[in-house]
Formats: C-alpha cells, sequence, structure tokens
C-alpha cells in the first residue's frame, strides 16, 4: 500500500528529516491511524537526537502523534518534557491542551511539565477553545493532578463559553 511504501522511504531517510519533518510524518500517520513500528521508532530516535532544535508546535505535534497511536516511547516522552518545559512559554493554547493530553494518554505525568503546563493555562484561558478545555480538565484528572486554581480556571472559562 501507499502508506506501507512511504513509512519504509521515510524510515530509510529519517536521520535526514529536519525537526518539523519529523513532527509532520508522525502527525500524518497518527492522524490516519496508520501505526507503523519501524517509521515511529526512527522518528523517536531522530526526534530525541534533536529535541532542542522543534518548535513548539513540533513537540505537540509529536507528542500527540505517539500518544494516538499509543506509543509511550520513555526517551522520546522524557526529551519532550524537558524540551516542552523549556519553552512553555511558546506554546499556544492548542499545544498546551494537545501537550496534557498525550502526556495523559501513555500514563505519563511528568510533575514539572504538568506544573509548567497549568501554570501557562491559567495565563491563557481566554484563548482555549472547548475542547481544548476538556481535554485539559481530562488530562490533568487521568494523571492524578489535582490542581485547584487550573480546575477552578477551566471550569470558569467552559461555564463562560457555554455562556
Amino acid at each position: 500500500t501507499l502508506f506501507l511504501e512511504l513509512a519504509t522511504a521515510a524510515t530509510a531517510r529519517m536521520c535526514k528529516f529536519t525537526p518539523r519533518n519529523v513532527a509532520n510524518i508522525v502527525w500524518a500517520f497518527a492522524k490516519v491511524g496508520w501505526d507503523d513500528g519501524k517509521l515511529f521508532e526512527s522518528a523517536a530516535n531522530t526526534a530525541t537526537a534533536g529535541i532542542e532544535h522543534f518548535t513548539s508546535q513540533g513537540l505537540a505535534n509529536t507528542a500527540w502523534a505517539f500518544a494516538k497511536v499509543s506509543r509511550s516511547n520513555k526517551e522520546l516522552f522524557d526529551s519532550l518534557a524537558k524540551a516542552a518545559t523549556a519553552n512553555i512559554g511558546n506554546f499556544s493554547s492548542q499545544n498546551l491542551a494537545n501537550t496534557a493530553w498525550a502526556f495523559a494518554k501513555v500514563g505519563r505525568s511528568d510533575e514539572k511539565l504538568f506544573d509548567s503546563v497549568a501554570s501557562a493555562v491559567r495565563a491563557d484561558i481566554c484563548n482555549f477553545t472547548s475542547q481544548g478545555l476538556s481535554n485539559t480538565a481530562w488530562a490533568f484528572a487521568k494523571v492524578g493532578r489535582n490542581d485547584k486554581a487550573l480546575f477552578d480556571s477551566l471550569a470558569k472559562a467552559a461555564i463562560a463559553d457555554i455562556g
């Protein structure tokens, strides 16, 4: 099939991919539900090695893609957590929600990451969609992070959104 051929070709060339290329290829495969183990393993290795060159959107999309196909590569998610925490101020509301969702989906509750996401969400709450609010609330609940200030902010924003 086309996806198998594309996965094989991308895997063979992954070491030449830019961070954006890595994020885009795993996002595209995850979006259509095609989980190619070799592709995702190669992407995880390439992303981990060059994580400092990823944009905030690239970090969020990569985390989302791996979570969407239920792959929780420890080294990758450790690197994603560190890089996301360091760059949290550059994350859009959608990137914040998607990152929290991705980490929760694969059962990763990185304390520093979730603390920084909570602070960033509270600061940017007015830019969240209903979907972003619910995904963020779900993620924090799923990993057992009972952040009262965050849940209060999410609830107020959700009520205002329904309004």
